[in-house]
Order: C-alpha cells, then sequence, then structure tokens
C-alpha cells in the first residue's frame, strides 16, 4: 500500500510563506494538491505530471504558488507564497496509481495524505 506523508503545515501571517512537503511511498505517477476549508468541499490547488515537467494551478493560487517533485527523493513540494487568510484549509497530497500527466480531476488519483493544516492571519 502506498503511503503519503506530508509536513510543513502550521501558522503564519498574511502575506508570509510556507513550503509543504509530501513523501511518497509510490513510484512515479502523476501527483497534486487539494484543499478544504471548514464547511467547504474538497477543492484542487495544484497538480504536477510524473517527470515535473508539467503544472497545473487553480486560478487562486496561480502565480502565488509552485508545485515541483524530486524523484530521487520520492518528494512533492507545494512552495506557498503571498499567503491570504482564505487560504486557511487543511491541504492534502494524493498520487495516483496509473496516470502520468497533471490531473484536476480528485477521481483520477487513488492514495491520499492525512492532511496538514495551513492556518493564515489577518
Amino acid at each position: 500500500q502506498v503511503q503519503l506523508v506530508e509536513s510543513g503545515g502550521g501558522l503564519v501571517q498574511a502575506e508570509g510563506s510556507l513550503r509543504l512537503s509530501c513523501a511518497t511511498s509510490g513510484r512515479t505517477f502523476a501527483m497534486g494538491w487539494f484543499r478544504q476549508a471548514p464547511g467547504k468541499e474538497r477543492e484542487f490547488v495544484a497538480t504536477i505530471n510524473w517527470s515535473g515537467s508539467s503544472t497545473v494551478y487553480a486560478d487562486s493560487v496561480k502565480g502565488r504558488f509552485t508545485i515541483s517533485r524530486d524523484n530521487t527523493k520520492n518528494t512533492v513540494y507545494l512552495q506557498m507564497n503571498s499567503l491570504k487568510p482564505e487560504d486557511t484549509a487543511i491541504y492534502y497530497c494524493a498520487q495516483s496509481a496509473r496516470r502520468m500527466g497533471a490531473s484536476q480531476m480528485t477521481y483520477e488519483y487513488d492514495y491520499w495524505g492525512q492532511g496538514t493544516q495551513v492556518t493564515v492571519s489577518s
């Protein structure tokens, strides 16, 4: 069973930065970050293809967040800059069991991390 372990969440002031990490025990397939705020549905944040050459972002984070991966370390990252209070959520890492290309769709992902809390104060 593939395991995903997220780290790097925490409390930060508005306009601050955080970097999330997600270590996977799985093979090199597409990965993504999603988030869920209290009372809201889980939403797409960013995705990256198997090699790291292709990325897609939600409009709400474009220009502020950067997804990347280091396949030698089996780790994907989410660098979050210029954070806003509305970015407050639990952030989840996800990995596909078969898809190579980046995807925004939750159904494309077979494995999920336990989530890490990100809180942005105003």
